[in-house]
């Protein structure tokens, strides 16, 4: 049987080492030797010797998750084997994260994380209530963490001369020594005439970088 399908550049090779790699744009392969975790219903294939297990959140986590509509349903993969995971066909992007590094990432953008990383969900400080109830997960430790994205991502630097206003429906994620604040665009008289359709964003400061989708949100899907 003859094929471009059955080219190099879509066939899935064995792994020569454990972790998290690209299989392609649109999904990674993670090379379970042990533990690692991923967003619920993300997997879209695997071989081996491999568990799923729903994983918890705690009280804490599933109190915000209620309320905020924010957080991440995720599951244990567990055992020896390989992994794809996909969700949507959105753009897939791997960030390795040093000791001392922290990370704010919007959870709808999270695809599939080491164990050694942890996270929490945490109130986006100067948001409020006023700017969507923002909680965003806040990655720290050391290991890889595996982003999606609708479209291709914007990485804007910030600088304490520069900072940067962001939509709250588009953003993905920042670095989490950047300090957040609400700020409001638009005029009352603008308001009054019916508005610009950019009433709010979200004002970064600080050093840093924040990365934004070409798109504004749409409410995901409930994982099966």
């Amino acid at each position: 049987m003859k094929s471009d399908l059955f080219s190099s550049e879509h066939l899935a090779e064995q792994a020569t080492a454990p972790g998290m790699t690209l299989q392609n744009t649109k999904s990674i392969k993670y090379a379970v030797n042990g533990e690692m975790h991923a967003r619920q219903g993300a997997m879209i294939a695997f071989r081996g010797d491999l568990q799923f297990e729903r994983k918890g959140q705690g009280i804490g986590g599933l109190l915000k998750r209620a309320v905020t509509g924010e957080g991440l349903a995720l599951m244990a993969v567990r055992g020896q084997g390989e992994a794809w995971f996909a969700h949507e066909a959105a753009n897939c992007f791997i960030v390795e994260m040093d000791q001392g590094d922290s990370l704010t990432i919007n959870g709808r953008n999270v695809l599939c994380f080491d164990y050694t990383l942890s996270y929490e969900i945490r109130t986006v400080k100067g948001a409020g209530m006023a700017g969507g109830g923002l909680f965003n997960s806040v990655f720290t430790g050391h290991g890889k963490i595996g982003l999606m994205c609708e479209g291709t991502p914007i990485v804007i630097p910030v600088t304490a001369a520069q900072p940067v206003y962001v939509d709250t429906d588009a953003v993905v994620g920042w670095s989490q020594q950047l300090t957040t604040t609400l700020h409001r665009s638009q005029s009352v008289g603008s308001m009054v005439r019916g508005g610009s359709g950019e009433a709010v964003q979200l004002m970064l400061q600080g050093e840093g970088f924040v990365i934004v989708r070409p798109s504004e949100a749409r409410p995901d899907r409930p994982s099966n």
